[in-house]
């Protein structure tokens, strides 16, 4: 028994000394650079954080970073006012000078039309009566009722005068009045006209 644990001795000693032998310490110091570098191969993605003024956005959008200097504002199309092409007193003068010229100077065309072809009438049918006049004079005969007649052609021509020179003062005051006037086909079947005004 004393030899047995005499010669066990010698066989732990030599197992401790393989381990500590100068040759292992060599392999260890030639791989540790290899191993190095595969592990260094595959690092793992960083992970961005993500803005949360920009979650949820297209990858293309790109309203609204760097802060409120950067953001598109919608420009309102009705926040600039038209300015009349004339004044309300000048389009006052224009049609009572000539019934329809201050609706044309405002691009009211039609109505500057039909001023001016009323107007057209009028002096037509006071011509008219004034040439019967001269006749009825002649003939002695209807006098009074050509007379009559005549009056109420000058009548309505000098109100046409005025009917326009009142109509051009309102549309100029009213220029820039956001409001259309349109016509639609009702499920009835009947034609209805209506008002359409911007309130925003």
């Amino acid at each position: 028994m004393p030899g047995n644990a005499a010669s066990a001795r010698p066989a732990r000693a030599k197992r401790g000394s393989a381990c500590g032998h100068p040759v292992c310490w060599l392999l260890l110091v030639a791989v540790a650079p290899c191993v190095a570098p595969l592990a260094a191969q595959n690092p793992p993605a960083p992970v961005r954080p993500v803005p949360a003024d920009t979650a949820g956005r297209a990858p293309g959008d790109t309203a609204g970073q760097g802060g409120d200097t950067a953001r598109v504002r919608p420009v309102r199309g009705d926040s600039v006012r038209p300015v009349p092409p004339v004044t309300p007193g000048g389009a006052f003068l224009r049609s009572l000078i000539l019934p329809g010229w201050g609706q044309a100077r405002l691009g009211r065309n039609v109505t500057g039309g039909l001023f001016l072809t009323w107007e057209g009438v009028c002096a037509t049918m006071v011509w008219k009566a004034q040439w019967q006049l001269d006749y009825a004079r002649a003939r002695g005969k209807f006098v009074a009722s050509h007379t009559q007649e005549r009056e109420d052609w000058i009548v309505l021509l000098v109100f046409n005068h005025f009917l326009a020179a009142a109509e051009a003062w309102v549309s100029a005051n009213l220029y820039d009045f956001p409001a259309t006037l349109k016509t639609r086909r009702l499920p009835g079947g009947a034609v209805g006209v209506g008002l359409e005004v911007r309130l925003r």
